[in-house]
């Protein structure tokens, strides 16, 4: 079960620094494409990252479930699983972005996007919360 473990928080810790660094990397590509006119070099880098970290995110929610599956799926785990789920539509909204950036749209502003990256940060904070102290 150990491997398992720790199997689950690399996924997890490569998922979230995805969720963490493409929203703020959609600021950035955003004025580079103001600048240069075309799709560039952090554009590219942010399309990678996302992607990259799809799959860690399955890795991680595969392990997660078996570990769940493991411990007997107490209350915390369905808990867990409840912000997890939250946390990934919220990555599934930053693809829809991502995608829409590599057409060259940029509807959202700056602002927005800062504020839509820490909306990720309280996600994470509650989801540690109910691993650590099991509240349920």
């Amino acid at each position: 079960m150990d491997w398992i473990k720790i199997i689950h928080i690399l996924c997890v810790m490569g998922w979230m620094t995805s969720i963490f660094a493409v929203p703020r990397a959609l600021i950035y590509w955003k004025r580079e494409y103001a600048k240069i006119g075309e799709f560039g070099p952090l554009g590219d880098l942010t399309i990678r990252l996302y992607r990259f970290s799809a799959g860690l995110g399955v890795i991680a929610l595969i392990t997660g479930i078996w570990l769940g599956a493991i411990w007997q799926f107490p209350t915390w785990v369905w808990v867990k699983l409840t912000l997890v789920l939250l946390l990934a539509l919220h990555y599934t909204w930053t693809g829809r972005l991502v995608l829409r950036a590599k057409r060259g749209v940029f509807t959202e502003s700056d602002r927005y996007l800062r504020i839509f990256n820490e909306v990720s940060v309280f996600g994470a904070i509650a989801i540690l919360w109910v691993v650590v102290v099991k509240p349920f």
